[in-house]
């Protein structure tokens, strides 16, 4: 009996964004998924420009941190510490552009993978806060 209760608690407990979205594939899918758009979309032609090429090792740094950032295991600050996303981002010009082209491409990757309407809501508002608060030139 005190087990049922135990595990009965649990199942009440809130899912992070992480658990609700899949877990370690379906994140890996959504970093993956985001460059994919980047590079197939016109769109996002200047977005892609900023990154270095090939773009292998950010797509993993980008799940990493998305990892984390997501409610699941902190691979990104294990690595490389804090993220510091702003001071990470200040060599490079994130001005309102950036961000629309940014946000297209996570917006359409979040329309692919995330078939959880609320949960996609919710993840829309929370990377659209991100992209906001990555802006350092107007």
């Amino acid at each position: 009996m005190f087990n049922f209760l135990k595990s009965s608690k649990r199942a009440t407990e809130p899912q992070t964004f992480y658990q609700q979205l899949g877990g370690e594939s379906a994140v890996r899918a959504i970093a993956n998924g985001f460059y994919d758009v980047m590079e197939r979309d016109p769109r996002a032609k200047e977005l892609l420009a900023m990154h270095p090429q090939p773009l292998d090792t950010i797509r993993e740094k980008f799940f990493e941190f998305l990892s984390g950032w997501l409610g699941g295991p902190a691979l990104f600050e294990e690595k490389y510490g804090h993220p510091r996303l702003r001071a990470r981002h200040m060599p490079f010009t994130i001005d309102e552009r950036m961000r629309d082209q940014w946000l297209l491409c996570m917006y359409q990757v979040l329309d692919e993978q995330v078939h959880d309407d609320p949960l996609k809501i919710q993840l829309r508002a929370q990377f659209t806060n991100l992209a906001h608060h990555m802006i350092n030139t107007h």
